[in-house]
């Protein structure tokens, strides 16, 4: 018979068991992915309280009960007839001379496959000093070696304390050699990779300040793929909340290429034109790209709530640094969409719709 897991280990939003609680400012525990989709649909209280939240909510990772939860789990599982072979073991023969190709992608997919929902078993991989050979594995020319490398780093990536520690130890190199080189999927796990490592502040910068960073997730925009595009997007918009990230995205010619994406329904794509319509150089490339207004029209017209909201934003902060766009979107029937959005359920819309209203008004 089972052992029930007691109850403060389960999400209050998923039920299920925590394999990376956080509290939120309410003083409430979440596993990190749940409460991440829900502060990323837009929700902005505590989903128990129902209290208001920050702006920016931070996430603080809650160690202890990480520890009791993995220490109970360990605990309360059955013994093991066939143990799983510890990370020192898996690690060693990795390095060993002795070691095949077969063997090596063996011990990296082992690696991931406990390394995947079980942080102490990541920070026991981390610990024993290990990153440098994993990114051997990252850079190398077999790309099932390189994917399954990638793969665990990525795991790795998921601890907040983990983070800063990866890019110290050059991990940002080895990513973006797969990023600008690999295969499909390969290009599409590294910049998701990117995003993980770039939740953290201080790493959005040491990110965009090396060499290609950003040219190469333009260039994954451009011409990759269904996944890699999302997920190259999706790198991008986590990296220009930091400024300099957003310059850096225009002068790769990032503004036509996600107007594109935007017109193609990509949702992301908007949400980076909003982050980019915050610098001036970002709103001159969108003011000078044709198509640029009836794209973001089109979207007002028939897109996500999500998509309509970022829309309204961007237009409205190209419009008020241009009297030109301002006339421009008059004659579109921007200010007659944005009336009937006023009324919309969605308080996002609403608000973005009024703000653009008052920008336009003027120039009736």
């Amino acid at each position: 018979m089972g052992t029930e897991l007691p109850d403060d280990f389960k999400c209050p939003i998923s039920l299920e068991i925590m394999s990376d609680p956080v509290i939120l400012s309410s003083g409430h525990t979440f596993d990190r992915a749940s409460i991440q989709r829900w502060l990323d649909s837009g929700n902005r209280t505590c989903p128990i309280t129902k209290l208001p939240l920050p702006a920016h909510p931070s996430l603080i990772p809650n160690h202890a009960l990480r520890s009791l939860i993995s220490n109970y789990t360990l605990s309360s599982s059955p013994p093991r007839s066939h143990p799983s072979p510890s990370p020192h073991t898996l690690l060693a023969q990795l390095t060993s001379r002795s070691s095949t190709a077969v063997g090596n992608l063996d011990s990296l997919r082992t690696l991931h496959r406990l390394s995947k929902h079980n942080p102490t078993f990541r920070h026991q991989i981390t610990d024993s000093g290990a990153v440098s050979v994993i990114l051997r594995f990252v850079g190398s020319a077999d790309a099932t070696l390189q994917e399954a490398a990638l793969s665990l780093l990525f795991d790795l990536s998921l601890d907040d304390d983990n983070k800063v520690g990866l890019v110290a130890e050059g991990a940002i190199s080895g990513v973006l050699a797969a990023l600008r080189t690999g295969t499909d999927s390969c290009r599409a796990l590294a910049a998701t990779t990117l995003t993980s490592l770039a939740v953290v502040e201080v790493n959005k910068g040491t990110i965009g300040d090396h060499p290609f960073a950003i040219a190469a997730l333009v260039e994954l925009l451009k011409d990759g793929r269904g996944r890699g595009q999302r997920e190259a997007a999706t790198a991008i918009y986590t990296l220009c909340s930091f400024p300099e990230n957003q310059r850096r995205v225009v002068r790769s010619g990032g503004v036509p290429i996600l107007v594109q994406l935007a017109g193609s329904g990509v949702e992301r794509a908007v949400e980076v034109l909003g982050l980019l319509a915050k610098c001036k150089e970002g709103r001159q490339e969108m003011e000078k790209f044709n198509g640029f207004l009836q794209t973001l029209v089109g979207i007002l017209k028939g897109g996500s709530s999500r998509s309509i909201s970022h829309a309204l934003a961007t237009l409205g902060l190209v419009s008020a640094n241009s009297e030109r766009m301002c006339l421009e979107a008059i004659k579109e029937g921007v200010l007659e969409v944005s009336f009937g959005l006023v009324k919309d359920e969605n308080e996002k819309i609403r608000r973005n719709a009024t703000t653009l209203i008052h920008v336009l008004q003027p120039y009736r």
